[in-house]
């Protein structure tokens, strides 16, 4: 499917508004011409990224670095209800913003998950960072302001509601440790991972980079937002 797209000039668009779609198939190529004012081929602005090392995790914590989970100044509601009600289908809310059920077609597995707000249920749909807290702190979030890391926290570019156990499993690891396992979902993974690095300034270190590039070279372009085009507050 990938190759027979490359050969009809289409691509894949990511977009942080878009919800995430059943993906038993790979996602659904539009013309390039299409693609949103703004946007770049995902390889292209992989190769404008700095490529390094790791910086050492020494001094990171989650909250003093990234800010309270799912909390962004001036936002009404939570950054986790946003994302449900983005990504799910068939939503029930308690209010303006509280997701109190809904229907979730994992991007990452391909599941369709029945979501049930609740102390035992909630926890089997999870909002995932693309590019983990931990690896953007790795790898240039140290130099970054409190707010930038705080509004990094809750940038919908890198946020995809998910199966729960399967994104406990991938922890913190980049793309050359861990990657979804619905294999035509890769593509606009990391995709989103180039696209929010160079938002934020960060780098990529070597094996990640070798193992995006290995993946978007197999894939139809994904055409993600140029770092400039649309800031977190704007969306």
């Amino acid at each position: 499917m990938a190759a027979a797209l490359l050969l009809t000039g289409c691509s894949v668009v990511v977009s942080a508004a878009e919800p995430a779609g059943t993906v038993a198939t790979p996602p659904a190529a539009v013309p390039a011409s299409a693609a949103p004012a703004g946007s770049i081929d995902a390889r292209a602005l992989l190769a404008t990224l700095p490529v390094k090392g790791k910086a050492p995790k020494t001094g990171y914590d989650r909250v003093g670095d990234f800010g309270p989970a799912w909390d962004l100044p001036g936002q009404a509601c939570s950054t986790r209800d946003l994302i449900l009600a983005r990504d799910l289908t068939d939503i029930v809310r308690d209010g303006p913003c509280k997701v109190t059920s809904g229907t979730l077609h994992d991007p990452y597995t391909g599941k369709t998950i029945s979501f049930r707000r609740g102390v035992a249920t909630s926890a089997e749909v999870q909002i995932d960072h693309r590019v983990p807290l931990a690896n953007a702190w790795q790898t240039g979030a140290q130099q970054l302001t409190f707010e930038q890391r705080r509004q990094f926290a809750n940038d919908p570019l890198n946020l995809v509601a998910v199966d729960g156990p399967t994104n406990a499993k991938k922890s913190d690891g980049d793309a050359a440790t861990w990657l979804p396992p619905v294999k035509p979902y890769r593509c606009e993974y990391v995709a989103a991972q180039v696209a929010v690095k160079a938002r934020y300034h960060l780098w990529v270190a070597p094996a990640e980079h070798d193992a995006i590039d290995r993946i978007l070279a197999g894939c139809a372009p994904v055409m993600v937002p140029q770092p400039g085009a649309a800031t977190p507050t704007e969306r």
